[in-house]
């Protein structure tokens, strides 16, 4: 029956005992033999193969290493000029729902009454400044005073018309506005 030691390690079948204990005793002589086994010799080359192939990967990942950084550079700038542009998009559409509010139909509406109300307040003003101005004093020769001429009346009478067609135009687009005869388009 053959030993355990021939059956697991059969390339030491050929040692005779004495080679056997000068194996165990002697460390230089084990090397020698362990490193003259075929498995060994093997798992020697493998390991040698991975190494090479370990060092040509890492030799190209030194050469792409550059390449890398450069990357990682651009794309944290892309990520900080993507954040800018996005505070920027947020003002803009801060600012952008302040320009429309001034257009929504109740501003607009509000607007409109105010023009309105103002207009009608211009041309009383106008039509009381006109009949609250008196005529030229009183000469000496006559007595009275001289009447405006019909130049002026014919100016007041000009722009008062013009104010007052402004008004009443505001004030029907109010009134269709009130009977919902206006529509606001939000598009």
């Amino acid at each position: 029956m053959a030993s355990p030691l021939v059956t697991d390690f059969p390339e030491l079948a050929h040692l005779s005992r004495e080679d056997l204990e000068d194996l165990l005793s002697d460390t230089v002589y084990f090397q020698a033999v362990f490193h003259s086994l075929g498995y060994v010799k093997d798992l020697y080359k493998s390991q040698t193969e991975l190494g090479l192939a370990n060092e040509a990967i890492a030799k190209n990942n030194l050469a792409l290493q550059q390449r890398l950084y450069n990357l990682r550079a651009e794309t944290q700038d892309a990520f900080d000029d993507a954040k800018k542009l996005e505070f920027r998009w947020k003002e803009l559409e801060k600012e952008q729902k302040e320009v429309y509010q001034r257009f929504t139909p109740q501003f607009l509406l509000m607007r409109l009454r105010h023009s309105t109300t103002s207009q009608d307040e211009e041309s009383e003003a106008l039509a009381t400044s006109f009949v609250q101005q008196a005529p030229s004093p009183p000469t000496a020769e006559s007595g009275t005073g001289t009447p405006r001429s019909g130049r002026d009346i014919d100016e007041f009478v000009k722009e008062f018309k013009e104010l007052r067609k402004v008004y009443h135009k505001r004030a029907l687009w109010g009134e269709k506005w009130a009977n919902g005869q206006v529509i606001w388009r939000e598009d």
